[in-house]
């Protein structure tokens, strides 16, 4: 499956702001506070002010960066979430958060959301007691989501366990700590996910 493989940092570097796609070094040690100027050759004069679609176009770019999905797949998520009811860019929200690698990280077993997707690839997390592969698996209410028992004899379960205790999970997760198991409560809701990006820019976007 294809994914961005160049320097995250560029990215958020061209949104203008901090999208911890690379999680607590986003905090410590950040491109974007050295160079806050966006990638590519800097021309000595003024930069035009952003059109209303360029800045649409930003917002839209700034969800897929943070969620870590390419054009095609996000574009797929963006009419799924019209043929439902309700707001899209609700909507839009919900289904991002549903990704089983977005639960994997907001359950703190990653440190950012391309590290979740490592871990669901190579067949470390369980869903439901089985090992599910897909990254962008979409999580329903009463959902479980554990270890694989091999994957707990690894250094790194045992850095996370030794951590998961400075961990906190959103309202619509909660997590036994000592076993290391998250169950999905409820669905999310817009008001209990703290979104980077503007959903109503993004709906305006497609609506063109």
């Amino acid at each position: 499956m294809a994914r961005y493989t160049a320097a995250v940092c560029r990215l958020c570097r061209r949104s203008g702001e901090k999208l911890m796609l690379k999680g607590d070094k986003c905090i410590t040690k950040c491109t974007l506070d050295k160079r806050s100027k966006p990638p590519g050759q800097q021309i000595a004069r003024r930069r035009p002010r952003l059109s209303e679609r360029g800045l649409q176009l930003r917002e839209k770019q700034k969800a897929r960066y943070s969620y870590g999905i390419l054009e095609r797949q996000f574009r797929r998520l963006f009419a799924e979430s019209e043929r439902q009811s309700g707001i899209t860019g609700e909507n839009l929200l919900v289904l991002l958060e549903r990704r089983l690698d977005n639960v994997v990280y907001r359950l703190g077993f990653a440190d950012s959301r391309a590290q979740a997707r490592q871990l669901v690839r190579h067949g470390h997390i369980l869903l439901n007691g089985r090992k599910t592969d897909i990254p962008s698996c979409l999580v329903k209410e009463g959902d479980t989501i554990s270890w694989r028992s091999a994957s707990t004899k690894t250094g790194y379960y045992e850095q996370v366990h030794k951590n998961i205790n400075s961990k906190s999970v959103l309202s619509w997760l909660s997590l036994d700590k000592q076993n290391m198991v998250g169950q999905v409560l409820s669905l999310p809701t817009p008001d209990a996910v703290e979104a980077k990006f503007n959903d109503k820019a993004i709906v305006e976007y497609y609506s063109r």
